[in-house]
């Protein structure tokens, strides 16, 4: 699916650093597996769409849980379906202070050497022995939006947002997939920093490494 990236009158696609790119800050959340699903919220649950989100089939559901870390706990943590695979909880730097954890940077599915953390649901628990991240900022493109923009996956980009609390953010990593929209992700932590509200943002690339 692309996300219309406009051209020119002659048919060109516009330069990548021209084109506004839609920001949206996540905030920390939980993606579980069925099996997880059904212990933390009861046999046969299934994960209740509360809103749906702009990348095609995602949403966020209306179940929450708590983390519960060596140091402290979060509670009414959001559920974002549909379930996957593996469990994976997504935190800033500020959410790992709270808690006691020491995440690493990462990518959404590597999970090889994290941390793990304790999830509580209404219906019982789920201790985990990894799967903890924060994750690393990164834009989601289709495949011909990354070709539009003369970008590749997992190149590594600079991003602008404008405003009165206006910064670059430099080592973002592209990810192209079919069924991807044009959107950058950041975690609260970046958005707050940038002064991205409510209202959202809006990010132009300001540099594109190999």
């Amino acid at each position: 699916m692309s996300s219309g990236i406009g051209s020119h009158a002659g048919g060109t696609a516009l330069p990548a650093r021209d084109v506004e790119i839609p920001v949206a800050v996540s905030a920390r959340h939980v993606h579980l597996s069925a099996r997880s699903v059904e212990a933390l919220f009861g046999p046969g649950a299934n994960l209740r769409v509360h809103t749906m989100l702009r990348q095609p089939g995602q949403f966020a559901a209306e179940q929450t849980v708590t983390l519960i870390g060596p140091k402290g706990r979060i509670e009414h943590v959001r559920v974002v379906g549909p379930p996957r695979s593996q469990d994976q909880v997504e935190l800033s730097r500020s959410d790992e202070l709270v808690l006691g954890i020491d995440a690493p940077l990462r990518e959404s599915g590597h999970l090889d050497g994290t941390p793990g953390i304790t999830l509580e649901g209404p219906a019982g628990g789920v201790t985990l022995d990894h799967g903890v991240v924060c994750s690393l900022r990164h834009l989601h493109l289709s495949p011909a939006d990354a070709v539009a923009l003369g970008l590749h996956d997992q190149q590594r980009i600079s991003i602008h947002v404008a405003g009165e609390r206006a910064l670059t953010f430099d080592d973002l990593v592209v990810r192209v997939a079919p069924d991807y929209r044009m959107e950058v992700h950041l975690d609260t932590d970046e958005g707050n920093a940038a002064g991205i509200g409510p209202q959202g943002a809006f990010a132009r690339i300001v540099k594109a490494g190999g």
